[in-house]
């Protein structure tokens, strides 16, 4: 009885979910199928589909335990779900658990005609970008078509035993904020545990250890070889997925330039967005001209006093470009290649990448930059700028 009424819950998210299928049926639509069949009790129809999930996927814990539920229902010996007498009762809720989240996932249809608020500029280098909403246990796909987000398809994955907010290390916790794909490690450098291959992200970014953050070796990367997927929440921060996603996933990841962005829920692009992305590139133009003028109190004037660049203060700053200035009779600046990435938490903050291309009368170099732009009583300064 406290089997089917588990299911009778779960199935209650599914009104026309399976009917609203595409023909290229993915491994949550086939557990929604059988789940489906258990609520309208056609039992052996729902071992139909389990056992199709389980040939293609044998090591899928939670078809695992929906057939040996189903297995007992007929027995009549089952009385919830998840009922195996010598089961963890831990592990048999975190089955639960991603039934849950694996059934939302089946029942909610992406937002195709919504662009994510954090993706508000790409540059032409950054084909894709990765969005990871952890209240839904989703990574989501954005192809970059003439700057702007395109979705392209979606993944299950697992995060942090903890949640969110990472502060120090060993917290178990996965962290909220801006990132990018710093390495592909392939599979026969790992242990079994990283599966198909890992992606390290650039945890702990600049925001972060400005406040304190400790810890490393967050990545994306795949499941052992004896697991098919894990719990929403089970690992020690990584983004997990299964290794055939993964293997999916890999087309779509640039080493050093595709961006991540891991948020404790997704934010979709609005109007004001709109305004705030036209005002800062107004903003970062602005800023380029005053310093190729030489007119460095106009320049400064676009930092905020709360700015920090690794040792640096803001007033360790202001001398520092004084000097440098002081120095120079002329400066020619492009800039090109700008990306502009809002940051999860911090609504008014937005990550600004780009190729700097500074010549003046005794120096010339070209780098990749990275400022953070805050925005504070209507008006954008820099909070940190350093190379990328």
């Amino acid at each position: 009885m406290k089997m089917r009424l588990f299911i009778l819950t779960l199935c209650s998210m599914l009104i026309g979910t399976v009917q609203a299928a595409t023909d290229t049926r993915t491994t949550e639509t086939k557990l929604a199928e059988s789940l489906m069949a258990i609520k309208n009790n056609h039992l052996d129809l729902a071992m139909n589909e389990v056992d199709s999930l389980l040939r293609v996927n044998p090591n899928y814990k939670l078809a695992q335990l929906v057939k040996g539920d189903l297995l007992m229902a007929k027995a009549g010996a089952i009385t919830s779900f998840g009922s195996a007498p010598h089961g963890s009762g831990d592990k048999i809720q975190d089955l639960r658990d991603e039934a849950r989240v694996r059934i939302q996932r089946a029942q909610a249809q992406p937002q195709t005609q919504h662009a994510p608020r954090y993706l508000w500029k790409l540059n032409a280098q950054q084909k894709y970008a990765l969005v990871v909403d952890t209240s839904r246990s989703t990574l989501y796909v954005y192809e970059n078509i003439d700057g702007e987000p395109r979705y392209v398809t979606d993944f299950y994955v697992t995060i942090g035993k903890l949640g969110t907010e990472k502060a120090v290390t060993g917290d178990q916790r996965t962290p909220i904020g801006v990132y990018f794909i710093q390495a592909n490690l392939p599979k026969k450098q790992l242990a079994d545990m990283y599966g198909s291959g890992a992606y390290p992200l650039s945890y702990p970014n600049e925001w972060d250890k400005r406040n304190g953050r400790t810890g490393r070796g967050i990545w994306l990367h795949g499941t052992s070889s004896d697991t098919y997927s894990r719990p929403p929440r089970a690992s020690n921060g990584c983004v997990v997925l299964g290794n055939e996603d993964l293997n999916k996933l890999s087309p779509y990841l640039q080493v050093g330039i595709t961006p991540v962005i891991i948020t404790n829920k997704m934010a979709w692009n609005n109007s004001d967005d709109e305004a705030d992305r036209t005002a800062l590139l107004q903003e970062l133009e602005l800023w380029r001209k005053d310093w190729a003028s030489l007119d460095t109190n106009a320049y400064l004037k676009h930092y905020s006093r709360n700015f920090a660049s690794e040792n640096t203060n803001y007033d360790t700053w202001v001398r520092q470009k004084q000097t440098v200035n002081a120095g120079k009779s002329w400066i020619k600046l492009n800039l090109s290649d700008i990306s502009l990435l809002t940051y999860p938490e911090q609504p008014d903050m937005v990550v600004v990448n780009f190729e700097q291309d500074y010549t003046s009368s005794n120096l010339t170099n070209r780098m990749k930059k990275r400022q953070y732009w805050i925005k504070k009583n209507n008006h954008w300064q820099i909070v940190y700028e350093g190379a990328a």
